[in-house]
Protein backbone atom coordinates (compact mmCIF):
# COMPACT_ATOMS: atom_id res chain seq x y z
CA UNK A 1 0.00 0.00 0.00
CA UNK A 2 1.44 3.10 -0.91
CA UNK A 3 2.62 5.57 2.08
CA UNK A 4 1.96 8.98 -0.19
CA UNK A 5 -0.16 11.01 0.96
CA UNK A 6 -2.71 13.49 -0.80
CA UNK A 7 -5.30 16.40 -0.52
CA UNK A 8 -8.52 15.10 0.80
CA UNK A 9 -11.26 14.52 -2.06
CA UNK A 10 -14.97 14.29 -1.81
CA UNK A 11 -16.85 15.33 -4.79
CA UNK A 12 -20.01 14.89 -2.56
CA UNK A 13 -18.33 18.06 -0.39
CA UNK A 14 -21.13 21.39 0.18
CA UNK A 15 -20.24 24.30 -0.54
CA UNK A 16 -20.88 27.85 1.22
CA UNK A 17 -21.74 30.50 -1.14
CA UNK A 18 -20.61 33.89 -0.71
CA UNK A 19 -23.12 36.45 0.09
CA UNK A 20 -23.23 38.32 -3.06
CA UNK A 21 -22.67 37.20 -6.26
CA UNK A 22 -19.49 39.56 -6.86
CA UNK A 23 -17.92 37.86 -3.91
CA UNK A 24 -16.92 35.09 -6.38
CA UNK A 25 -14.07 37.29 -8.20
CA UNK A 26 -11.57 39.03 -7.53
CA UNK A 27 -11.67 42.59 -6.95
CA UNK A 28 -10.72 44.32 -10.39
CA UNK A 29 -12.13 41.89 -12.74
CA UNK A 30 -12.56 42.45 -16.14
CA UNK A 31 -16.80 41.83 -15.27
CA UNK A 32 -17.12 44.80 -12.90
CA UNK A 33 -14.90 47.35 -15.77
CA UNK A 34 -17.46 45.72 -17.89
CA UNK A 35 -20.41 46.69 -15.74
CA UNK A 36 -19.37 49.97 -15.02
CA UNK A 37 -18.56 50.82 -18.65
CA UNK A 38 -21.89 49.84 -19.59
CA UNK A 39 -24.09 51.10 -16.43
CA UNK A 40 -22.59 54.79 -17.94
CA UNK A 41 -23.70 54.21 -21.71
CA UNK A 42 -27.05 55.44 -23.41
CA UNK A 43 -29.14 52.52 -24.07
CA UNK A 44 -31.95 54.88 -25.43
CA UNK A 45 -31.97 53.22 -28.52
CA UNK A 46 -31.98 49.63 -26.91
CA UNK A 47 -34.93 50.63 -24.55
CA UNK A 48 -36.74 52.68 -26.74
CA UNK A 49 -37.45 50.19 -29.26
CA UNK A 50 -38.24 47.59 -26.26
CA UNK A 51 -40.81 50.22 -25.09
CA UNK A 52 -42.69 49.66 -28.11
CA UNK A 53 -43.06 45.74 -27.76
CA UNK A 54 -46.81 44.36 -26.48
CA UNK A 55 -45.98 44.71 -22.14
CA UNK A 56 -48.18 42.07 -21.71
CA UNK A 57 -46.31 38.63 -21.54
CA UNK A 58 -43.36 37.64 -19.61
CA UNK A 59 -41.04 39.97 -18.22
CA UNK A 60 -37.95 40.86 -19.90
CA UNK A 61 -34.45 40.82 -19.22
CA UNK A 62 -32.89 43.73 -17.82
CA UNK A 63 -31.43 45.53 -21.33
CA UNK A 64 -28.33 46.16 -19.59
CA UNK A 65 -27.63 43.04 -18.12
CA UNK A 66 -28.10 41.39 -21.77
CA UNK A 67 -25.63 44.05 -23.13
CA UNK A 68 -22.86 43.12 -21.12
CA UNK A 69 -23.44 39.49 -21.24
CA UNK A 70 -23.20 40.38 -24.87
CA UNK A 71 -20.24 42.04 -24.91
CA UNK A 72 -18.21 40.15 -21.94
CA UNK A 73 -19.00 37.04 -24.46
CA UNK A 74 -17.72 38.69 -27.51
CA UNK A 75 -14.83 39.80 -25.22
CA UNK A 76 -14.30 36.57 -24.52
CA UNK A 77 -14.52 35.08 -27.82
CA UNK A 78 -18.18 33.13 -27.57
CA UNK A 79 -20.57 34.32 -30.46
CA UNK A 80 -22.52 31.38 -30.38
CA UNK A 81 -25.73 31.82 -28.47
CA UNK A 82 -26.34 28.20 -27.09
CA UNK A 83 -22.38 28.69 -25.83
CA UNK A 84 -23.28 32.08 -24.15
CA UNK A 85 -26.60 30.39 -22.29
CA UNK A 86 -24.64 27.64 -21.31
CA UNK A 87 -21.77 29.73 -20.03
CA UNK A 88 -24.15 31.49 -17.60
CA UNK A 89 -24.31 28.01 -16.01
CA UNK A 90 -20.77 26.67 -16.23
CA UNK A 91 -18.50 29.88 -15.88
CA UNK A 92 -18.17 31.83 -12.70
CA UNK A 93 -17.72 35.38 -14.36
CA UNK A 94 -20.57 35.00 -16.58
CA UNK A 95 -23.06 33.80 -13.07
CA UNK A 96 -21.54 37.14 -11.35
CA UNK A 97 -22.63 39.46 -14.63
CA UNK A 98 -26.08 37.91 -15.30
CA UNK A 99 -27.14 37.79 -11.26
CA UNK A 100 -27.20 33.99 -11.60
CA UNK A 101 -29.84 34.60 -14.23
CA UNK A 102 -29.83 32.25 -17.58
CA UNK A 103 -31.47 33.46 -20.39
CA UNK A 104 -32.27 30.92 -22.87
CA UNK A 105 -29.83 30.80 -26.13
CA UNK A 106 -33.24 31.87 -28.30
CA UNK A 107 -33.78 34.76 -26.10
CA UNK A 108 -29.73 36.11 -26.77
CA UNK A 109 -30.13 35.40 -29.94
CA UNK A 110 -33.22 37.28 -30.79
CA UNK A 111 -32.00 40.28 -28.57
CA UNK A 112 -28.88 40.80 -30.56
CA UNK A 113 -30.67 40.34 -33.89
CA UNK A 114 -33.30 43.10 -32.77
CA UNK A 115 -30.80 45.40 -31.99
CA UNK A 116 -28.35 45.43 -34.34
CA UNK A 117 -28.53 48.60 -35.71
CA UNK A 118 -27.85 49.63 -32.49
CA UNK A 119 -24.80 48.96 -31.31
CA UNK A 120 -23.51 51.76 -34.09
CA UNK A 121 -24.24 54.13 -31.38
CA UNK A 122 -22.75 52.38 -28.46
CA UNK A 123 -19.95 51.63 -30.36
CA UNK A 124 -19.67 55.66 -30.89
CA UNK A 125 -20.01 55.97 -26.80
CA UNK A 126 -17.15 53.71 -25.78
CA UNK A 127 -15.38 55.15 -28.61
CA UNK A 128 -15.82 58.49 -26.99
CA UNK A 129 -15.41 57.02 -24.08
CA UNK A 130 -11.82 55.53 -25.00
CA UNK A 131 -11.04 59.74 -25.56
CA UNK A 132 -11.75 60.72 -22.14
CA UNK A 133 -9.58 58.61 -21.10
CA UNK A 134 -6.33 59.88 -23.09
CA UNK A 135 -6.20 56.35 -25.91
CA UNK A 136 -7.23 58.61 -29.07
CA UNK A 137 -4.70 61.45 -30.58
CA UNK A 138 -5.86 61.34 -34.18
CA UNK A 139 -1.73 62.04 -34.87
CA UNK A 140 -1.63 58.72 -36.85
CA UNK A 141 -4.44 56.16 -38.14
CA UNK A 142 -3.79 53.11 -40.45
CA UNK A 143 -6.95 51.64 -42.52
CA UNK A 144 -6.98 48.54 -43.54
CA UNK A 145 -9.41 45.65 -44.46
CA UNK A 146 -9.70 42.03 -44.52
CA UNK A 147 -11.84 38.79 -45.79
CA UNK A 148 -13.58 37.55 -43.10
CA UNK A 149 -16.22 34.18 -44.01
CA UNK A 150 -19.51 34.44 -44.43
CA UNK A 151 -21.71 31.79 -42.51
CA UNK A 152 -22.22 29.89 -46.11
CA UNK A 153 -19.81 27.83 -48.01
CA UNK A 154 -18.53 28.82 -51.39
CA UNK A 155 -19.79 25.17 -52.62
CA UNK A 156 -23.32 26.69 -52.49
CA UNK A 157 -22.59 29.24 -54.94
CA UNK A 158 -23.64 29.52 -58.62
CA UNK A 159 -23.01 31.49 -62.11
CA UNK A 160 -25.86 32.44 -64.19
CA UNK A 161 -24.85 30.45 -66.81
CA UNK A 162 -24.43 26.92 -64.91
CA UNK A 163 -28.41 28.41 -63.41
CA UNK A 164 -29.43 28.47 -67.23
CA UNK A 165 -28.22 24.77 -67.52
CA UNK A 166 -29.47 23.77 -64.28
CA UNK A 167 -32.82 24.96 -64.72
CA UNK A 168 -32.76 23.43 -68.51
CA UNK A 169 -31.73 20.73 -67.66
CA UNK A 170 -34.54 19.97 -64.49
CA UNK A 171 -37.13 20.81 -66.32
CA UNK A 172 -36.29 18.41 -69.06
CA UNK A 173 -35.92 15.19 -66.37
CA UNK A 174 -39.27 17.07 -64.90
CA UNK A 175 -40.79 16.26 -68.10
CA UNK A 176 -39.35 12.82 -68.16
CA UNK A 177 -40.44 11.62 -65.00
CA UNK A 178 -43.66 13.34 -65.23
CA UNK A 179 -44.67 10.76 -68.49
CA UNK A 180 -43.15 8.03 -66.84
CA UNK A 181 -45.26 8.93 -63.98
CA UNK A 182 -48.24 8.51 -65.91
CA UNK A 183 -47.50 5.19 -67.33
CA UNK A 184 -46.88 3.82 -63.88
CA UNK A 185 -50.23 5.20 -62.71
CA UNK A 186 -51.73 3.45 -65.51
CA UNK A 187 -50.57 0.39 -64.46
CA UNK A 188 -49.73 1.14 -60.58
CA UNK A 189 -51.53 -2.44 -59.00
CA UNK A 190 -48.72 -4.21 -60.86
CA UNK A 191 -45.98 -1.97 -60.72
CA UNK A 192 -46.07 -1.50 -56.92
CA UNK A 193 -46.57 -5.13 -56.23
CA UNK A 194 -43.37 -5.10 -57.86
CA UNK A 195 -41.41 -3.17 -55.30
CA UNK A 196 -43.55 0.55 -55.21
CA UNK A 197 -41.73 1.64 -57.94
CA UNK A 198 -44.83 4.81 -58.29
CA UNK A 199 -43.69 5.97 -55.09
CA UNK A 200 -39.68 6.17 -55.76
CA UNK A 201 -40.89 8.23 -59.07
CA UNK A 202 -42.89 10.40 -57.14
CA UNK A 203 -40.28 11.28 -54.65
CA UNK A 204 -37.38 11.62 -57.32
CA UNK A 205 -39.75 14.03 -59.45
CA UNK A 206 -40.54 16.49 -55.64
CA UNK A 207 -36.88 16.26 -55.46
CA UNK A 208 -36.16 17.63 -58.78
CA UNK A 209 -39.21 20.66 -58.38
CA UNK A 210 -38.05 21.96 -55.45
CA UNK A 211 -34.40 22.09 -56.83
CA UNK A 212 -35.90 23.62 -59.90
CA UNK A 213 -37.48 26.03 -57.33
CA UNK A 214 -34.35 27.21 -55.75
CA UNK A 215 -32.38 27.54 -58.68
CA UNK A 216 -35.34 29.71 -60.43
CA UNK A 217 -35.63 31.88 -57.94
CA UNK A 218 -31.92 32.46 -56.98
CA UNK A 219 -31.75 33.16 -61.10
CA UNK A 220 -34.15 35.48 -60.68
CA UNK A 221 -33.05 37.17 -58.09
CA UNK A 222 -29.56 37.79 -60.04
CA UNK A 223 -31.25 38.96 -62.70
CA UNK A 224 -33.01 41.89 -61.07
CA UNK A 225 -29.42 42.72 -58.98
CA UNK A 226 -28.07 42.73 -62.55
CA UNK A 227 -30.60 45.34 -63.25
CA UNK A 228 -30.04 47.63 -60.49
CA UNK A 229 -26.62 47.45 -61.01
CA UNK A 230 -26.65 48.28 -64.65
CA UNK A 231 -29.37 51.17 -63.52
CA UNK A 232 -27.07 52.85 -60.75
CA UNK A 233 -24.08 52.44 -63.48
CA UNK A 234 -25.95 54.14 -66.38
CA UNK A 235 -27.78 57.20 -63.34
CA UNK A 236 -23.84 57.31 -62.56
CA UNK A 237 -22.10 57.82 -66.07
CA UNK A 238 -25.36 60.14 -66.88
CA UNK A 239 -23.96 62.28 -63.77
CA UNK A 240 -20.44 62.59 -65.47
CA UNK A 241 -21.69 63.74 -68.10
CA UNK A 242 -23.69 66.10 -67.15
CA UNK A 243 -21.10 67.48 -64.96
CA UNK A 244 -18.42 67.52 -67.73
CA UNK A 245 -20.90 69.24 -70.26
CA UNK A 246 -21.23 72.28 -67.73
CA UNK A 247 -17.47 72.73 -68.09
CA UNK A 248 -16.61 72.06 -71.78
CA UNK A 249 -16.40 75.17 -73.57
CA UNK A 250 -17.53 73.55 -77.15
CA UNK A 251 -20.67 73.85 -78.06
CA UNK A 252 -20.34 70.75 -79.83
CA UNK A 253 -18.82 68.43 -77.48
CA UNK A 254 -21.06 70.05 -74.95
CA UNK A 255 -24.38 68.98 -77.00
CA UNK A 256 -22.84 65.37 -77.15
CA UNK A 257 -22.36 64.90 -73.67
CA UNK A 258 -25.75 66.13 -72.74
CA UNK A 259 -27.55 63.53 -75.34
CA UNK A 260 -25.32 61.03 -74.07
CA UNK A 261 -26.47 61.53 -70.49
CA UNK A 262 -29.66 62.27 -72.13
CA UNK A 263 -29.88 58.73 -73.31
CA UNK A 264 -28.37 56.96 -70.24
CA UNK A 265 -30.62 58.43 -68.10
CA UNK A 266 -33.89 57.33 -70.35
CA UNK A 267 -32.24 53.62 -70.26
CA UNK A 268 -32.18 53.20 -66.80
CA UNK A 269 -35.65 54.48 -65.77
CA UNK A 270 -36.68 51.97 -68.65
CA UNK A 271 -34.23 49.65 -66.18
CA UNK A 272 -36.48 50.93 -63.09
CA UNK A 273 -40.08 50.36 -65.11
CA UNK A 274 -38.99 47.04 -65.69
CA UNK A 275 -37.55 45.68 -62.89
CA UNK A 276 -40.13 48.03 -60.19
CA UNK A 277 -37.56 48.90 -58.16
CA UNK A 278 -34.90 52.43 -58.67
CA UNK A 279 -32.32 54.08 -56.86
CA UNK A 280 -29.16 52.93 -54.47
CA UNK A 281 -28.99 51.65 -51.21
CA UNK A 282 -25.86 53.73 -50.61
CA UNK A 283 -25.55 56.67 -48.95
CA UNK A 284 -23.39 59.58 -49.68
CA UNK A 285 -20.65 58.04 -47.34
CA UNK A 286 -21.17 54.74 -47.03
CA UNK A 287 -19.19 51.81 -48.02
CA UNK A 288 -19.90 50.65 -51.86
CA UNK A 289 -21.06 47.29 -51.94
CA UNK A 290 -20.50 44.88 -54.63
CA UNK A 291 -22.43 45.47 -57.89
CA UNK A 292 -23.35 42.00 -60.42
CA UNK A 293 -21.44 42.14 -63.55
CA UNK A 294 -24.27 43.08 -66.01
CA UNK A 295 -24.85 43.15 -70.28
CA UNK A 296 -25.37 46.64 -71.62
CA UNK A 297 -29.36 45.30 -71.47
CA UNK A 298 -29.06 44.58 -67.86
CA UNK A 299 -28.98 40.78 -67.54
CA UNK A 300 -26.73 39.20 -65.33
CA UNK A 301 -23.03 38.24 -66.99
CA UNK A 302 -22.47 34.39 -67.75
CA UNK A 303 -20.02 34.36 -64.73
CA UNK A 304 -22.10 36.55 -61.99
CA UNK A 305 -22.53 34.28 -58.85
CA UNK A 306 -25.37 33.72 -56.16
CA UNK A 307 -25.18 32.21 -52.98
CA UNK A 308 -27.95 29.88 -51.41
CA UNK A 309 -27.16 30.38 -48.43
CA UNK A 310 -26.29 34.06 -47.82
CA UNK A 311 -26.84 35.89 -50.96
CA UNK A 312 -25.34 39.05 -49.86
CA UNK A 313 -21.70 37.13 -48.92
CA UNK A 314 -19.43 36.87 -52.33
CA UNK A 315 -16.46 34.63 -53.39
CA UNK A 316 -13.26 36.67 -52.42
CA UNK A 317 -9.61 36.27 -52.63
CA UNK A 318 -7.80 35.78 -49.23
CA UNK A 319 -3.65 35.31 -49.84
CA UNK A 320 -3.78 32.48 -52.22
CA UNK A 321 -6.77 31.05 -51.50
CA UNK A 322 -10.72 32.06 -51.89
CA UNK A 323 -13.44 32.60 -49.43
CA UNK A 324 -17.16 32.95 -49.43
CA UNK A 325 -17.47 36.28 -47.10
CA UNK A 326 -17.45 39.67 -46.59
CA UNK A 327 -14.96 42.52 -46.62
CA UNK A 328 -13.98 43.94 -43.18
CA UNK A 329 -12.62 47.41 -42.77
CA UNK A 330 -11.06 49.61 -39.42
CA UNK A 331 -9.57 52.59 -39.11
CA UNK A 332 -7.46 52.28 -35.88
CA UNK A 333 -5.48 55.10 -34.06
CA UNK A 334 -1.93 54.55 -33.65
CA UNK A 335 -1.93 55.76 -30.10
CA UNK A 336 -3.49 52.75 -28.45
CA UNK A 337 -4.60 50.74 -31.34
CA UNK A 338 -8.08 52.08 -30.75
CA UNK A 339 -10.46 51.62 -33.84
CA UNK A 340 -12.08 54.75 -34.80
CA UNK A 341 -14.27 53.54 -37.99
CA UNK A 342 -15.57 50.24 -38.57
CA UNK A 343 -17.52 48.77 -41.43
CA UNK A 344 -18.22 45.84 -44.09
CA UNK A 345 -18.76 45.42 -47.44
CA UNK A 346 -19.11 42.77 -49.71
CA UNK A 347 -16.95 44.42 -52.40
CA UNK A 348 -13.29 42.58 -52.73
CA UNK A 349 -11.43 45.69 -53.66
CA UNK A 350 -10.35 48.21 -51.00
CA UNK A 351 -9.65 51.37 -53.37
CA UNK A 352 -13.18 52.96 -53.08
CA UNK A 353 -13.38 51.97 -49.22
CA UNK A 354 -10.98 54.89 -48.46
CA UNK A 355 -12.89 58.00 -48.74
CA UNK A 356 -16.34 56.95 -46.67
CA UNK A 357 -14.07 55.42 -43.79
CA UNK A 358 -12.64 58.63 -43.55
CA UNK A 359 -15.59 60.38 -43.49
CA UNK A 360 -16.74 57.95 -40.66
CA UNK A 361 -13.39 58.68 -38.83
CA UNK A 362 -14.37 62.50 -38.70
CA UNK A 363 -17.98 61.79 -37.81
CA UNK A 364 -17.28 59.31 -35.17
CA UNK A 365 -14.46 61.26 -33.51
CA UNK A 366 -15.31 65.09 -35.08
CA UNK A 367 -11.72 65.43 -36.46
CA UNK A 368 -9.73 64.00 -39.62
CA UNK A 369 -6.56 62.05 -38.88
CA UNK A 370 -2.91 64.14 -39.29
CA UNK A 371 -1.68 61.26 -41.07
CA UNK A 372 -3.14 58.17 -42.72
CA UNK A 373 -1.29 55.01 -43.60
CA UNK A 374 -2.83 52.13 -45.70
CA UNK A 375 -1.01 49.51 -47.95
CA UNK A 376 -1.37 49.71 -52.19
CA UNK A 377 -5.06 48.40 -52.16
CA UNK A 378 -5.98 51.98 -51.26
CA UNK A 379 -4.32 53.71 -53.90
CA UNK A 380 -5.80 56.31 -56.46
CA UNK A 381 -5.60 59.32 -57.59
CA UNK A 382 -8.92 60.37 -56.16
CA UNK A 383 -7.99 58.50 -53.08
CA UNK A 384 -4.91 61.42 -52.64
CA UNK A 385 -6.66 64.47 -53.85
CA UNK A 386 -9.39 63.41 -51.02
CA UNK A 387 -6.71 63.53 -48.53
CA UNK A 388 -4.83 66.41 -49.90
CA UNK A 389 -8.76 68.63 -49.40
CA UNK A 390 -8.67 66.96 -45.47
CA UNK A 391 -5.31 68.15 -44.99
CA UNK A 392 -4.76 64.67 -44.45
CA UNK A 393 -0.66 63.94 -44.56
CA UNK A 394 -1.33 60.10 -46.55
CA UNK A 395 1.14 57.53 -46.96
CA UNK A 396 -0.26 54.85 -49.64
CA UNK A 397 1.83 52.46 -50.99
CA UNK A 398 1.89 52.39 -54.73
CA UNK A 399 2.64 48.62 -55.36
CA UNK A 400 2.47 45.52 -53.35
CA UNK A 401 5.67 43.76 -51.94
CA UNK A 402 6.83 40.88 -50.22
CA UNK A 403 7.72 41.46 -46.07
CA UNK A 404 11.11 43.05 -46.14
CA UNK A 405 11.60 43.89 -49.50
CA UNK A 406 11.08 47.56 -50.65
CA UNK A 407 7.97 48.07 -52.47
CA UNK A 408 9.13 51.46 -53.91
CA UNK A 409 11.52 50.17 -56.44
CA UNK A 410 11.99 51.53 -60.32
CA UNK A 411 8.87 53.44 -61.23
CA UNK A 412 7.21 51.51 -64.12
CA UNK A 413 6.96 53.83 -67.57
CA UNK A 414 3.72 56.14 -68.17
CA UNK A 415 3.30 56.34 -64.74
CA UNK A 416 0.74 58.85 -63.27
CA UNK A 417 1.96 61.87 -61.34
CA UNK A 418 0.35 61.26 -58.56
CA UNK A 419 1.62 57.59 -58.13
CA UNK A 420 5.49 59.22 -58.77
CA UNK A 421 4.72 61.72 -56.04
CA UNK A 422 3.86 59.18 -53.55
CA UNK A 423 6.73 56.83 -54.57
CA UNK A 424 9.20 59.36 -53.79
CA UNK A 425 7.21 60.10 -50.88
CA UNK A 426 7.66 56.66 -49.28
CA UNK A 427 10.72 56.66 -50.47
CA UNK A 428 12.05 58.82 -48.57
CA UNK A 429 13.71 58.14 -45.00
CA UNK A 430 11.34 59.57 -43.03
CA UNK A 431 8.08 58.55 -45.46
CA UNK A 432 9.56 54.53 -44.89
CA UNK A 433 9.89 55.52 -41.13
CA UNK A 434 5.87 56.29 -40.95
CA UNK A 435 4.35 53.94 -43.47
CA UNK A 436 6.48 51.10 -41.43
CA UNK A 437 4.32 51.55 -38.50
CA UNK A 438 1.45 50.63 -40.59
CA UNK A 439 1.89 47.04 -40.01
CA UNK A 440 1.80 47.88 -35.88
CA UNK A 441 -1.52 49.61 -35.74
CA UNK A 442 -4.77 47.81 -37.80
CA UNK A 443 -2.75 44.59 -38.37
CA UNK A 444 -2.18 43.58 -34.95
CA UNK A 445 -6.17 44.77 -34.31
CA UNK A 446 -7.16 41.99 -36.74
CA UNK A 447 -5.02 39.56 -35.25
CA UNK A 448 -6.23 39.94 -31.99
CA UNK A 449 -9.86 39.82 -32.91
CA UNK A 450 -9.20 36.22 -35.04
CA UNK A 451 -6.37 34.99 -33.30
CA UNK A 452 -6.83 35.59 -29.79
CA UNK A 453 -10.61 35.99 -29.67
CA UNK A 454 -10.96 33.49 -32.57
CA UNK A 455 -13.60 35.18 -34.44
CA UNK A 456 -12.87 33.65 -37.96
CA UNK A 457 -16.49 33.77 -39.21
CA UNK A 458 -19.66 35.38 -39.25
CA UNK A 459 -22.63 33.63 -36.93
CA UNK A 460 -24.96 36.00 -38.75
CA UNK A 461 -26.55 35.78 -42.40
CA UNK A 462 -27.26 39.29 -44.69
CA UNK A 463 -25.28 42.36 -45.35
CA UNK A 464 -27.19 43.93 -42.62
CA UNK A 465 -27.27 41.67 -40.00
CA UNK A 466 -23.19 40.82 -40.82
CA UNK A 467 -22.55 45.11 -40.13
CA UNK A 468 -23.95 45.15 -36.80
CA UNK A 469 -22.36 42.06 -35.77
CA UNK A 470 -19.10 43.20 -37.27
CA UNK A 471 -19.49 46.56 -35.04
CA UNK A 472 -19.66 44.94 -32.14
CA UNK A 473 -17.01 43.20 -32.56
CA UNK A 474 -14.98 46.65 -32.58
CA UNK A 475 -16.90 47.51 -29.84
CA UNK A 476 -15.78 44.80 -27.95
CA UNK A 477 -12.44 45.13 -29.35
CA UNK A 478 -12.18 48.97 -27.82
CA UNK A 479 -14.03 48.00 -24.85
CA UNK A 480 -11.00 46.26 -23.65
CA UNK A 481 -8.59 48.46 -24.21
CA UNK A 482 -10.54 50.71 -22.31
CA UNK A 483 -10.90 48.57 -19.38
CA UNK A 484 -7.29 47.21 -19.90
CA UNK A 485 -6.04 51.16 -19.63
CA UNK A 486 -8.07 51.81 -16.77
CA UNK A 487 -6.83 48.67 -15.09
CA UNK A 488 -3.17 49.24 -15.55
CA UNK A 489 -3.97 53.51 -14.41
CA UNK A 490 -5.33 51.97 -11.27
CA UNK A 491 -2.50 49.86 -10.67
CA UNK A 492 0.25 52.65 -11.67
CA UNK A 493 -1.96 54.90 -9.36
CA UNK A 494 -1.74 52.52 -6.10
CA UNK A 495 2.04 52.43 -6.66
CA UNK A 496 3.92 54.74 -3.42
CA UNK A 497 5.69 57.16 -4.84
Amino acid sequence: MSSKRYRPWNPDQMVLFPRAMKDALEEGHIVFRILDVVESLDISSVTDRMDERDPRGTRPYHPRMMLALLMYAYCCGIYSSRKIAAATYDVIPFRVLTGDQHPHFTVINEFRLRHLDAFVDLFVQVLRLCGRAGLLDLEHVSLDGSKVEANASKHKAMSYRRMEQEVERLEREIREFTAKAVGVDAEEDELCGKGGEAHEIRAELRRREERLKRIARAKRELEQEARRSREQELRERARRQRSRAETEDDPIERKRKRTRARKDQEEADRLAEDGGESGSDEGEHDLLSHRVASTPTGRPRAEAQRNFTDPDSRIMKRGTTYLQGYNCQIAVDGANQVIVAEGVTNQAPDQEHLIPMMERVRRNTGGSPKRLTADAGYMSEENVEFCQRRDIDAYLAVSRAKHGSSRNGQPPPQEKQAWRTMREKLSSQQGRQIYSRRKTIAEPVFGQAKQARGFRRFSLRGLQKVRGEWTLVCLCSNLLKLVNAAASFDRVAAQPA
